[in-house]
């Protein structure tokens, strides 16, 4: 019998369990999360945030759907660390548990702004279930809010206040919403959407403090200009700090994330790493990424199961290549990002009419990403690109049609 330790509980974590389960009839699994249930689709929870979904259609899995399944689920708990050359985890109340092969899905934490009052009551980060629920909770009171962070979670932080009335500020240091892979004509799409529902973009804007009452809520802002906006409540979503500090006992390398390679295999040859804190050899950009998209981390979830499953078995691994794709649900038409939109060394873009906007991103002349609003139909053929790994900067006025001939791009 191998022993499995899985450490998290978000897609990746659950996905390789089952598949686990599903790859070795005589597996013992154990699944080891810090959150006090299970398995949940956090994709969903900014529409609950938003109150246009109940509680029951953010649930995933009930604790029966483990136990079924001889998965033992350690729900509210906390790896202190790993010991790689004895193959032990040591959980927060000094439990050990031994292990063949141990994937850390651990994901991050929420970075905090070092700020005054950064702490204070109305605060929020974004990040989990609990927080979904704080954040509508406070909303529905809220009268004035503001939101920090120009990137995928400060969006839906912000619409969160929108379709709650809240009268929202949105922060932004640069000139425009996720500036690494916007330019300003789409950016400025979203930026109009954001105003439909209330909330006003504030460009080359920090904040210096919160302010707060004699209970400690939060009040106001103060802006890095001087500007000082009140808030009933406010949401900061400046990215994550990645779970990686259970592993400093052990040879596995880590960067911002945990390093591994194409198979999700690290350093130490029995464990593995997916999701969120897995900083993997992307085959298609051939370099080191990360990507939290939902879609790649089930994937990666997958593969890192079987491949530890193969590896206890001595057989060939898999390598891990996906194209992910994040759409938003917040705006009046469609909006998605394919494959890497932030890591190319030449953009094009085009605009269409009102609300249709795409840029790509181009690296060594080959399609790497792509922003789609408005016309998402084009996403099919963009991803078969992607994955040729073909130079194809000469075929960008193609690409950039409005309706995209998959003849004309896609290569033998």
């Amino acid at each position: 019998m191998t022993d499995y330790v899985i450490i998290g509980d978000g897609i990746a974590g659950a996905t390789a369990a089952e598949t686990l389960h599903n790859e070795d009839e005589d597996a013992s699994i154990t699944v080891i999360t810090n959150e006090p249930e299970p398995l949940y689709n956090r994709i969903n929870i900014k529409e609950y945030a938003k109150g246009k979904m109940p509680e029951d259609f953010i649930r995933m899995h009930e604790e029966s759907w483990y136990s079924e399944r001889d998965i033992d689920l350690r729900l509210d708990t906390n790896v202190w660390k790993v010991i790689g050359d004895e193959n032990k985890v040591v959980l927060h109340d000094g439990e050990e548990l031994g292990y063949d092969k141990l994937l850390s899905a651990t994901g991050g934490t929420p970075r905090n702004l070092p700020i005054p009052n950064s702490d204070a009551e109305g605060v929020h980060n974004f990040w989990t279930f609990i927080d979904s629920r704080r954040i509508r909770k406070d909303a529905e009171e809220a009268e004035t809010g503001i939101v920090v962070g120009a990137g995928l979670l400060g969006i839906d932080f912000a619409f969160a206040l929108g379709h709650n009335d809240v009268d929202g500020k949105y922060l932004m240091r640069g000139n425009r919403w996720w500036r690494y892979a916007m330019n300003e004509d789409g950016a400025e799409i979203i930026h109009d959407e954001l105003r439909d529902v209330g909330v006003e973009p504030v460009f080359g804007e920090g904040v210096e403090r919160f302010g707060v009452d004699r209970l400690g809520q939060v009040t106001e802002c103060v802006g890095s200009t001087g500007t000082v906006y009140d808030c009933d409540m406010a949401g900061v979503c400046i990215g994550l700090d990645l779970s990686t500090e259970h592993l400093d006992e052990t040879e596995v390398e880590t960067d911002e994330g945990i390093i591994v390679d194409e198979h999700l295999q690290t350093a130490d040859d029995d464990i593995f790493a997916a999701g969120d804190v897995a900083e993997f050899h992307d085959v298609l950009l051939e370099q080191r990424n990360l990507n939290g998209a939902w879609d790649s981390a089930r994937e990666q979830g997958k593969v890192a199961a079987k491949n530890m499953a193969a590896s206890a078995r001595g057989e060939e691994m898999e390598v891990f290549e996906i194209v992910p794709k994040y759409s938003v649900s917040h705006f009046s038409m469609p909006f998605m990002s394919l494959g890497s939109p932030t890591k190319g060394d030449e953009y094009v873009s085009r605009n269409y009419g009102e609300k249709k906007h795409r840029r790509l991103a181009f690296k060594d002349d080959r399609l790497v990403g792509a922003v789609l609003i408005g016309n998402v139909r084009p996403v099919g053929v963009m991803t078969r690109v992607i994955k040729q790994k073909q130079p194809v900067i000469d075929k960008k006025d193609a690409l950039l049609a409005e309706s995209v001939d998959a003849d004309e791009v896609l290569s033998d």
